[in-house]
């Protein structure tokens, strides 16, 4: 138990932290598909440079590795580009309601049930995200969209990570993840033809490795619990997110937007306790 709460926590701080590098990324004007890729490319690279194993491999696992990459690579993408146009501390708590898509996904192809308890505390998360929100007035649409976009993808490879683990284990998801990852996210390099200057080598470094901490963190979690049950627990970063939006990117509303994230604390015990 105490190994699966620090996982989850790890993975809070270290998601919070990997989307102010995509912020401050795009808002030095590199593309969205610029700054997925080379994500991808280091991570690839350090799987290289200390995994010298290879991974469990057969034509089940290479089916949902694609799905999974396909999914992951639209899920990153769309959530940089509703964070290069969006707000920080309004776009995270949107994504509270990717453990009620993981949630219905998971039940047909994981056959994961919830616990009645477990509905109304993931109910609760989302119910949290109202306050924070502050209504659909204060959301830029088109980063609306693309946050909603990101958020469906992301959900459905969440349920395909699982899968590979259940096949074989988390450091080998892991290295599926990233490569995958690489391969799909280079086809949108194809198609944007964008401009392949890295704007901040720093910052570029910061989120690679924020990534790659938050992806195996994220794996370990999933091994131990249900997938909708773990995506719930990770909505705590929205707290997170919410102070590092107004401390670093100077939003507003700071007591409206706490408020929603005790609701989703509370949410958050319960499942907790479940």
């Amino acid at each position: 138990m105490f190994t699966t709460c620090l996982g989850v926590l790890i993975r809070i701080i270290s998601n919070s932290s990997l989307n102010v590098f995509q912020k401050i990324l795009t808002s030095k004007g590199q593309r969205a598909s610029v700054v997925n890729f080379y994500t991808y490319l280091g991570l690839t690279i350090i799987c290289l440079i200390f995994i010298h194993t290879l991974p469990q491999f057969n034509t089940i696992i290479a089916a949902n590795i694609i799905i999974m990459g396909i999914l992951g690579a639209l899920g990153n993408y769309f959530i940089i580009k509703a964070l290069s146009i969006g707000e920080l501390s309004v776009l995270a708590p949107i994504n509270s309601y990717k453990p009620v898509v993981a949630l219905i996904i998971g039940i047909f192809l994981l056959k994961e049930i919830p616990a009645i308890s477990a509905v109304f505390a993931i109910l609760l998360i989302i119910a949290g995200t109202f306050f924070i929100t502050g209504g659909s007035s204060c959301i830029n649409k088109t980063a609306l969209i693309y946050r909603i976009m990101a958020l469906i993808f992301s959900a459905a490879e969440a349920v395909f990570i699982k899968k590979i683990i259940l096949l074989t284990n988390p450091l080998d998801t892991f290295v599926f993840w990233c490569v995958s990852g690489l391969l799909f996210s280079a086809l949108f390099i194809v198609f944007s033809k964008a401009s392949m200057k890295i704007v901040s080598y720093k910052h570029q470094i910061f989120l690679i490795l924020a990534v790659g901490i938050m992806q195996y963190a994220t794996n370990f979690v999933f091994s131990k619990i249900n997938v909708s049950y773990a995506l719930a627990l990770f909505q705590l970063s929205t707290i997170l997110s919410v102070f590092l939006g107004a401390g670093i990117f100077k939003e507003k509303n700071i007591l409206r937007k706490l408020a929603g994230s005790v609701i989703m604390i509370i949410g958050a015990v319960i499942l907790i306790l479940d």
